[in-house]
């Protein structure tokens, strides 16, 4: 055989392309950031701006090479990082006084840049890329964050925080078994349901504040289906009570925030048992065009002069409402298992049907979760939910005949006739 005379790559040119690779890396960090700094301060003269484009640049690509020059470069890094400190805080003075600000966002951001030049020189570079594309667009975002800032009230900044404890703090402390009686209550899928409903709620009232308080009853009814149906539907009854003219468009927004809830049960079951939406998920999405085809046919029969706009609910979750939550879904839990026990699926049925009167959300968590532990069959836990669906469209069906008048319950009635159909013609397509 003839020997092999290719030409074996030189490792000091392996190196100095490793080297340039990182070092790349590292220049294109500070060229990101200091695009955006560059660009927000391109009207001030030659000399009037602390650091842009080419200072920035440097700063990314000093970093790099820190990182690249000995085998430990901590010392190094750190002397670096304290060296932009001080050039930053002799310039801070002068800096505030012509510009009238205190803004310290452009010294952080070059100590940023600096640390993600070093990380892109040591191997990360796609990482220290990405973060730095992040950190200019943190950058180019301030007007936006600040007027998010000021629509902000103070109520949904607690509940933003509440919304934080809930997952941050809490769900990860908590253990992933089974206790007391049946070793029904399990503390982190409890608390974890208590998380999603919440932030399913805290997500209505973002979409109602985005669209605005006077966008219509229709999306009323669709926003404020998002945190709770019977809570809108209850106060879109008292919206028809008080203006005996709109009965037909409250009639449609109370069916379309019925939609919505469907929506949101296919949603909860695609969390917590993905096996289940072939089968109930498409169910429940079937459900809910079933349900926003009548709402909407409604809507188009509303009057001319009827109302163009109404005040959305400003409905936020709370602490103490998810913490109610909680416990009604472990009571709900205990005493379906316990009915299941005593009296086999009848009992099930019986625990559904009652809680749905109330609220679907826990008997919905309880059985899906009673599927995914073996406790409950498939066809038992679909039957039950349906179950539930079933009393709590009563439960809306009565409050809006009771609250708005007759007027109103006939038309919300419909519709859930009109849906209950759509559902059995579905339920007896899959059982052929």
């Amino acid at each position: 055989m003839a020997a092999d005379t290719s030409p074996s790559m030189n490792p000091d040119l392996i190196k100095l392309g490793s080297a340039a690779q990182a070092l790349g890396g590292a220049l294109g960090v500070g060229l990101l950031v200091g695009l955006e700094r560059g660009w927000r301060d391109r009207d001030l003269p030659e000399g009037g701006r602390v650091a842009g484009l080419r200072t920035f640049a440097l700063i990314g690509l000093l970093g790099g090479l820190l990182a690249l020059l000995s085998s430990n470069p901590e010392l190094l890094l750190a002397a670096g990082l304290l060296g932009i400190v001080l050039l930053f805080a002799v310039s801070f003075r002068r800096a505030s006084e012509a510009s009238g600000t205190l803004s310290i966002t452009t010294a952080v951001a070059a100590m940023a840049t600096f640390c993600l030049g070093a990380l892109a020189a040591s191997g990360q570079a796609l990482l220290a890329v990405g973060a730095a594309v992040v950190v200019a667009l943190l950058l180019d975002l301030k007007p936006v964050l600040h007027r998010w800032l000021r629509l902000i009230q103070p109520a949904e900044l607690n509940a933003l925080l509440q919304m934080g404890v809930l997952t941050a703090v809490v769900l990860p402390l908590l253990p992933d078994r089974g206790y007391g009686p049946y070793a029904a209550l399990n503390p982190y899928q409890l608390w974890f349901a208590v998380v999603l409903i919440a932030g399913l709620s805290l997500l209505g009232h973002v979409a109602v504040r985005l669209r605005g308080e006077q966008q219509g009853l229709l999306w009323t009814g669709l926003l404020g289906g998002l945190a709770s149906s019977t809570a809108a539907t209850l106060a879109l009854a008292r919206t028809a009570r008080s203006q005996p003219g709109w009965h037909v468009p409250v009639a449609a927004a109370i069916v379309a925030a019925c939609g919505v809830m469907f929506l949101r049960m296919a949603v909860v079951v695609a969390v917590l048992q993905p096996s289940l939406v072939p089968r109930m998920g498409l169910f429940l999405v079937l459900l809910a065009a079933a349900a926003f085809l009548f709402a909407g046919w409604q809507w188009r029969r509303r009057q001319a002069s009827g109302p163009a706009t109404q005040p959305a609910s400003r409905r936020i979750f709370d602490l103490p409402t998810a913490l109610g939550f909680g416990v009604v879904l472990g009571v709900v839990a205990l005493a379906a298992r316990a009915a299941r026990e005593a009296l086999g699926t009848a009992g099930v049925y019986a625990v559904a049907f009652v809680s749905g009167l109330a609220d679907v959300d826990a008997i919905l968590v309880s059985s899906v979760q009673m599927l995914a532990q073996g406790d409950l069959p498939a066809a038992t836990t679909a039957i039950a939910i349906l179950l539930a669906v079933s009393a709590n469209m009563l439960t809306k069906a009565t409050l809006a005949w009771t609250i708005a008048g007759r007027a109103v319950g006939v038309r919300v009635a419909a519709g859930y006739v009109v849906v209950a159909l759509v559902g059995l013609a579905a339920a007896a397509f899959q059982a052929r």
